[in-house]
């Protein structure tokens, strides 16, 4: 196969963070689609088991690990484990993460310290476990899950977008003082996603009408929709994959358009 068009994973180990569920669990079983061996984490037995039980239901052989991605003890731990179990770490997707929805000026510093904790802080953890054995293998891939937030802000998660924003630029500082080792670290940015996690933002209201929220989201999305998870593999996939080698330090959003849109203009 031409090596610019090479998408296959095989003989590649892959961690995703917080890959129980929703964009972690999507990204991750791509990845074993494509002949990655999956490795996940969660933050407690009860979301490892059934994120097993789901990979399991897909015929996916996964290994799950409980730890707490903010920390770095623990996180070195797991990683040494997997080394040992599974294989030097080829794949890391920096997927777990944290949103608190309250006004700023509501906000107690202790909530801010925490979503930063889990979002910002919790990234450069894992990315500085891994990158010594990458360094060594000469190759890696890091792929830290970004969002539009990284770009907007909006009302209620300053929290969110100062981490969001920061671990735009954690990526490419990753990116410029590890490419020399050939280690490409990308963002993946996704947009309003239909996960656990924003169904609440969907809901039907009592009088049958979408929450405002939903229609809000729909409207400023040329998609005109909320995306699934599923549509966050293929990028996934290309940033992992031998295809990407020449792209590093770049944040590949894939929001239904919604960075490209001013909006409809009202009337």
């Amino acid at each position: 196969m031409n090596k610019y068009l090479n998408f296959s994973l095989e003989g590649k180990v892959a961690l995703v963070t917080g890959g129980s569920y929703g964009i972690g669990f999507a990204i991750a079983s791509a990845y074993a689609e494509a002949g990655a061996t999956v490795c996940f984490n969660d933050i407690n037995q009860e979301l490892v088991d059934k994120g097993l039980a789901a990979y399991a239901e897909k015929g996916i052989k996964a290994h799950g690990y409980v730890c707490d991605v903010t920390n770095e003890e623990a996180v070195t731990a797991m990683v040494a484990q997997i080394e040992k179990e599974v294989g030097v770490i080829d794949i890391l997707v920096n997927n777990a993460g944290i949103i608190k929805r309250i006004p700023m000026h509501e906000m107690t510093a202790d909530q801010f310290r925490q979503v930063i904790d889990v979002d910002l802080n919790a990234p450069f953890i894992m990315a500085k476990a891994v990158i010594p054995a990458m360094m060594k293998k000469g190759a890696g891939k890091i792929i830290n899950i970004c969002s539009m937030m990284s770009e907007l802000g909006r009302e209620t998660v300053s929290a969110y977008a100062a981490a969001k924003g920061g671990l735009k630029m954690l990526t490419r500082n990753i990116c410029s003082e590890y490419g020399q080792y050939n280690i490409q670290c990308n963002g993946l940015g996704p947009g309003y996603i239909e996960t656990p996690q924003t169904a609440p933002l969907r809901e039907i209201q009592p009088d049958g009408s979408r929450h405002p929220f939903d229609q809000f989201i729909c409207a400023k999305t040329p998609a005109n929709r909320w995306l699934q998870p599923e549509e966050l593999t293929g990028p996934a996939v290309f940033l992992a994959s031998e295809a990407s080698n020449g792209v590093n330090g770049h944040i590949l959003y894939v929001d239904g358009g919604i960075l490209a849109y001013i909006g409809k203009q009202p009337g």
